[in-house]
């Protein structure tokens, strides 16, 4: 059903009007999809992504704490840097002075200042293509953020900081476990970055606060950092927040988005770190237990697939890493997304939904070669999302 009937939203109203949520009820509701309205989507994500604690009194405070919070780090990670550069780099005489651009101490400022330029680099390359079919992330945001696009601020943005850093880009792509085909084919990527108008100072796009977020998210996390693809989990917890009816949350989404992410992240994390592949927790043995339930459900289809090859790998890794983002437009995405995030298995459903994904196409599978059932299953056919998720519910109740 696409629209909500005004019951299903009471729904969601009385279980959210509680002093204290319900958790269970709660994900019960959202498993189903959970009504844009009034920002209930908003809302609920952030409680099922233990951004919200289940206590409401608590809310008012805790969002104040941890956006001050945010703002704090922008202060430290991307002000103090450019005016440190400012100060270190024009004014300077004296060039005995023991931090340089050249100093080769592992600790100079500059140094830092230089490998965050590499990450910087990779992230604007690919927060540049976040859903080209959609103009939302070219737009400015109404809530340009202050802080940093103050006139009076001589230090430089991220943007400049981008134009500024002749590095070539070539240098810092890293392609992750020889997957070369990490964005689907059906995502077209405008043919140079030329194509996009630079808003105007003062303004800025939906993309920038983006690069942003997940800027900050590398400096923080320095064991992971950045790795291509957390471009496209972000981009639909951004866009949700960023399109809140209710102006007063929207106005926060920059932060509010960075913390459902990093909590996110904490959870899938290991999807993304290479060293972990082939441990229980890696991608590597979820891709296998793709298979493996496969196995249970349609041994035909399993047969075949073993029988031609077509290791999970080729389809699978990007499926469950980037949850899905990949293969469907961005509403579909974000319906997807409540059902996984209500999962209170935690992405167990995940298995489910790659699982119907396939038998739902069992019969072209079964016909196909190789090199047709590959492209299949790269540039996924079915575009109706909730015919995949009743499956996969109907794969989940069948155990």
């Amino acid at each position: 059903p696409r629209g909500f009937a005004p019951l299903r939203i009471a729904d969601f109203q009385e279980v959210l009007g509680e002093p204290t949520v319900a958790l269970s009820k709660l994900r019960e509701l959202c498993f189903s999809g959970i009504p844009f309205d009034g920002g209930l989507r908003c809302l609920c994500w952030k409680i099922l992504l233990n951004y919200l604690p289940l206590e409401k009194a608590l809310w008012s405070s805790l969002l104040k704490k941890q956006r001050d919070l945010y703002s704090q780090f922008l202060k430290e990670m991307i002000i103090q840097p450019g005016i440190a550069k400012a100060n270190l780099g024009v004014s300077r005489e004296d060039v005995t002075l023991e931090d340089h651009p050249l100093n080769p101490n592992p600790d100079s400022r500059w140094n830092t200042y230089f490998k965050d330029n590499e990450v910087l680099l990779q992230i604007d390359k690919d927060v540049r293509r976040l859903y080209p079919d959609m103009a939302f992330f070219q737009r400015p945001t109404d809530y340009p953020c202050l802080l940093i696009l103050d006139p009076q601020n001589e230090f430089e943005t991220l943007r400049r900081r981008v134009e500024q850093t002749t590095l070539k880009s070539q240098t810092v792509a890293r392609n992750r476990s020889g997957v070369t085909n990490v964005s689907s084919p059906l995502k077209s990527t405008p043919s140079s970055l030329s194509e996009y108008e630079v808003l105007p100072n003062g303004c800025e796009a939906h993309w920038e606060v983006v690069e942003r977020i997940l800027f900050i998210y590398a400096k923080l996390n320095p064991g992971i950092a950045y790795v291509q693809g957390m471009n496209e989990i972000v981009g639909p917890l951004y866009y949700t927040f960023a399109t809140d009816p209710n102006s007063e949350w929207k106005e926060h989404a920059e932060a509010d988005t960075f913390f459902c992410f990093t909590n996110l992240m904490a959870e899938i994390r290991d999807n993304f770190i290479k060293s972990l592949d082939d441990s229980q927790c890696g991608i590597t043995y979820k891709m296998e237990k793709v298979y493996s339930t496969l196995k249970e459900k349609d041994v035909e289809l399993y047969l075949k697939l073993q029988e031609q090859n077509i290791k999970p790998q080729f389809f699978a890794f990007r499926w469950l890493t980037l949850l899905l983002s990949q293969e469907f437009l961005l509403p579909d995405v974000i319906r997807i997304w409540d059902s996984l995030f209500a999962d209170d298995k935690r992405f167990d459903f995940l298995l489910l939904v790659c699982c119907a994904m396939l038998t739902l196409i069992r019969d072209q599978l079964l016909e196909g070669d190789f090199t047709l059932n590959m492209r299949l299953l790269q540039d996924y056919p079915i575009s109706d999302v909730h015919l995949i998720l009743k499956k996969a519910k109907e794969l989940q109740d069948s155990k």
